[in-house]
């Protein structure tokens, strides 16, 4: 018998009873269609209905199932990085639980990582079923910033619906609200071949969305984050101490001259004139001083956080089956 688990499933949900069953079906039938030995993860991200027991019921009857019950909801990236820690399949294929993603990608998108040899392929709506003011335009507009300042070339990096092999969700280290740039994070870590698929989408067939139009704020401001961990994550003293230095030795040059061009005015020309504290330029240079020792200190203190920071599980997980 063939132990290799060729696919692992990964469904991070909350509140979902309706479709789970539905999802499941049609993930094991495709599976078994393409003999694909396969293993699924159901994340409850602290649901309040029966999506639980449903999970329950399905282990019961597929060991193959397994699930992670949040003790409350932490969000989506939290969910993604218990399963992918978990996960023991050679591809891994994330999607939601809401139905508006269709199993019936997987073969597509496993030949993608398996056959054409893509580290990544990310789900593409071209054509979407959602609302046209509170989701389709601020994406488009979303996505466009998102390309322009990653330089991954997606045109929906929010799609939940994406594969990747085994090493990318291994090497990947998601929290906050980072699951919408695994994609970047997978390029810094060294996963260029990274591409994308049209997929299919339909409206929600059950329930409501659990994301409003803050996501999008809260996803520029961490593409600005993740833009400058890429850039000076890992040597924050570049970034902190040259800015700092330059600062300081500004402060420093303006605090000289004007010192100097006292002991003239005083010493040659015999002007005594004003303190050298009213003039204006002594407090612009005493603050570029004080500020650029400041983000020196802060840069040697990012050196040293970041030699003593391991991962950001900051998850409880109430029970896994």
């Amino acid at each position: 018998m063939n132990n290799i688990i060729h696919l692992s499933v990964v469904v991070p949900l909350l509140n979902e009873e309706e479709s789970i069953n539905e999802l499941y079906s049609r993930i094991d039938a495709v599976c078994k269609k393409e003999a694909l030995n396969y293993e699924i993860w159901f994340v409850d991200d602290g649901s309040t209905d029966n999506s639980w027991s449903i999970i329950e019921m399905l282990k019961s009857q597929n060991p193959m199932v397994h699930g992670i019950k949040f003790s409350r909801n932490y969000g989506k990236s939290q969910a993604l990085h218990a399963a992918f820690e978990k996960t023991k399949g050679e591809v891994v294929i994330t999607m939601d639980a809401d139905l508006q993603d269709f199993p019936e990608e997987i073969p597509d998108l496993y030949a993608m990582v398996t056959q054409e040899g893509y580290d990544l392929v990310s789900g593409w709506k071209k054509k979407r079923f959602d609302n046209v003011m509170t989701k389709n335009l601020p994406s488009k507009v979303f996505n466009a910033a998102a390309r322009k300042l990653s330089g991954v070339e997606l045109n929906d990096f929010n799609c939940g619906l994406k594969a990747y092999k085994k090493q990318v969700v291994k090497s990947v280290d998601i929290y906050g609200d980072l699951h919408r740039w695994i994609p970047v994070l997978a390029a810094n870590a060294g996963f260029k071949k990274i591409t994308e698929k049209p997929v299919q989408h339909q409206a929600r067939p059950y329930g409501t969305s659990k994301f409003g139009a803050e996501r999008f704020i809260r996803g520029f401001l961490d593409l600005i984050t993740l833009w400058f961990i890429s850039k000076f994550g890992g040597r924050p003293m570049h970034f902190f101490g040259a800015a700092g230095t330059l600062m300081f030795i500004f402060g420093f040059l303006s605090a000289l001259g004007l010192g100097m061009n006292k002991l003239i005015d005083v010493y040659v020309h015999h002007i005594y004139g004003n303190l050298i504290a009213e003039n204006p330029w002594f407090f612009i240079a005493l603050t570029l001083m004080i500020l650029g020792t400041l983000l020196f200190v802060a840069g040697f203190l990012g050196e040293l956080i970041i030699r003593t920071n391991r991962g950001h599980k900051n998850y409880h997980i109430e029970e896994v089956i």
